[in-house]
């Protein structure tokens, strides 16, 4: 089985701390699954009473927990790791007075909007995307090599 390397990207992105994307090692397809949905499903409790839409997500939840070899759980964004993505991108930069700048705006309280500001100020918002699409990419190639997954682009 294959696995599209954009789909596996995209999965990354939009994961949160309530929302967790598990890959589907049968199918290639990403699935989305809450985290009380997942708590549910291993505390074995009762779910009858959810309304119809959170039935079919702990079901899945069940299916993951029960089955899972058949699942991996994507990179996680502890795993990512935004600023130190950020950190590295700032250290990359040739210019000194940028570099100081960027690194200054991701310290403390509203540094990922500071930091967003500030490259669209230096007008550098086209090589951040790249390089941070550059590090996703090189995650999900790391997670699927570790998984003996092939992948496409």
């Amino acid at each position: 089985m294959q696995v599209k390397l954009e789909h596996i990207i995209e999965g990354m992105e939009l994961q949160s701390e309530e929302n967790h994307p598990y890959l589907n090692l049968k199918t290639g397809e990403i699935v989305y699954v809450s985290l009380e949905a997942l708590l549910i499903a291993k505390d074995g409790e009762k779910y009858e009473h959810l309304p119809e839409w959170q039935q079919k997500e702990v079901k899945l939840a069940l299916k993951i927990v029960e089955t899972f070899n058949e699942y991996a759980s994507l990179p996680s964004s502890y795993d990512i790791n935004e600023y130190d993505m950020k950190e590295d991108f700032c250290f990359s930069l040739s210019d000194i007075k940028k570099k100081e700048r960027l690194l200054n705006s991701i310290r403390g309280k509203g540094a990922f909007r500071r930091f967003k500001d500030n490259v669209n100020r230096f007008g550098i918002y086209n090589q951040w995307y790249d390089y941070r699409v550059k590090n996703y990419k090189e995650k999900a190639i790391e997670f699927c090599e570790s998984r003996n997954n092939d992948y496409i682009e």
